[in-house]
């Protein structure tokens, strides 16, 4: 299943995509100026939608590029889907 990511805040520059069970979200971030703070480049996160439990991060964020981070989500919820 592809994700596709739209852009819900154009000033602290965050994405969100879902798919049937989970949630993705992709940030911007930096140390200084608008937006949010942390290491630099493109954090993703998920949650599953069936569980109240809070985000965690995708493996090898963050990512120098958008582009990076969505390959990144795309592949991680491959991982998550349980094939029967």
């Amino acid at each position: 299943m592809a994700l596709h990511f739209r852009q819900v805040d154009a000033e602290l520059e965050i994405w969100i995509a879902g798919s049937d069970d989970y949630s993705f979200v992709i940030s911007n971030e930096s140390r200084s100026g608008p937006g949010l703070h942390g290491e630099p480049g493109f954090v993703a996160s998920y949650r599953p939608d069936f569980l109240n439990m809070p985000a965690a991060q995708v493996s090898g964020s963050p990512f120098s590029t958008f582009a990076e981070a969505e390959r990144a989500c795309g592949a991680f919820l491959g991982r998550l889907i349980i094939r029967g």
